[in-house]
């Protein structure tokens, strides 16, 4: 192999927001796991200073450049494509941009978001992540508990319920665990519940979840928690969503409905997954969208 001063670099432009962030780093990791790659970070420029860059008549000589720019986020757009025209190499998008998509080499963007089909466009199953599958340990389970959004309204005595009737259903080592949404009320009657198989959300760290996911056979997760169902099936987790009994009809539940019609996932009350599809592969769209990258051969 290479050494690391010749790897050719991944730069990820940040907005400083975690989940633009882990969506970056999946698909930065998804390249590493194939080619000997440098992974940095870089901050946004201002909106000026990239405005000057993109229309800028003079372009500084650079003998250092990146290969590759990723970014996520609405104020990483301007500063991918500034950087884009002084490097002269390609920048990649995840989520649907603020900029017309024909300004980028590459945009990946949730199928949910119904983007147009063109050569530069993507359509994912929900967004990137880091996840990797672990060694699953038998009888293993976690649940995922989220709280109220701007997507679901949240409703506290039917995800009680559900719980309840989900760890009534069988015999399976369950640990719950809560989100920074999770109101203080759910948290309490969880505590209740199931005492020290409840792990608040701030009881967890950075790792917490990843190891979760990676160990657990079986994972459900309430339905304002679109990201961690697509966290989980890329975990290799076999995956339930718990939900209200009126569905909303908005993007992200458009999602999940999709992944529920092809056997992915399954819902509330099937607590035996016995809607879960035994033929579909595994579930990487990291991995996918390097694959797709590695074809073009920016690397």
């Amino acid at each position: 192999m290479n050494d690391v001063t010749q790897a050719k670099q991944i730069w990820i432009v940040s907005d400083g927001k975690p989940g633009h962030l882990n969506q970056s780093r999946g698909l930065a990791e998804a390249i590493a796991r194939q080619r000997e790659v440098v992974i940095s970070e870089q901050p946004p420029m201002s909106r000026l200073q990239a405005l000057r860059l993109c229309f800028s008549g003079f372009l500084p000589t650079l003998d250092d450049k990146p290969a590759l720019l990723i970014g996520a986020g609405h104020a990483t757009h301007l500063t991918l494509l500034a950087l884009r025209r002084l490097y002269g190499v390609p920048a990649v998008v995840l989520m649907q941009p603020s900029i017309p998509m024909g300004f980028f080499d590459l945009c990946l963007v949730p199928e949910h978001d119904q983007p147009p089909s063109r050569p530069n466009i993507i359509p994912t199953r929900g967004a990137l992540n880091r996840m990797q599958p672990g060694a699953k340990t038998p009888g293993s389970g976690v649940v995922l508990i989220g709280g109220p959004s701007k997507h679901f309204d949240w409703d506290e005595p039917r995800v009680l319920e559900q719980v309840e009737s989900l760890l009534a259903a069988g015999a399976r080592d369950w640990l719950i665990g809560s989100s920074r949404r999770t109101p203080a009320s759910t948290e309490q009657a969880l505590a209740a519940l199931v005492g020290e198989r409840f792990v608040p959300a701030a009881n967890t760290g950075a790792d917490w979840l990843p190891e979760q996911l990676g160990r657990a056979e079986v994972c459900w997760v309430t339905e304002d928690s679109a990201s961690m169902v697509y966290e989980a099936l890329t975990a290799g987790c076999r995956v339930g969503v718990l939900g209200p009994a009126d569905r909303v009809d908005n993007r992200l539940s458009r999602g999940l409905e999709g992944l529920a019609s092809q056997g992915q996932i399954t819902r509330a009350p099937d607590w035996l997954m016995q809607q879960l599809s035994n033929e579909h592969g595994a579930f990487n769209e990291a991995a996918r969208c390097a694959d797709a990258i590695l074809k073009r051969e920016w690397l």
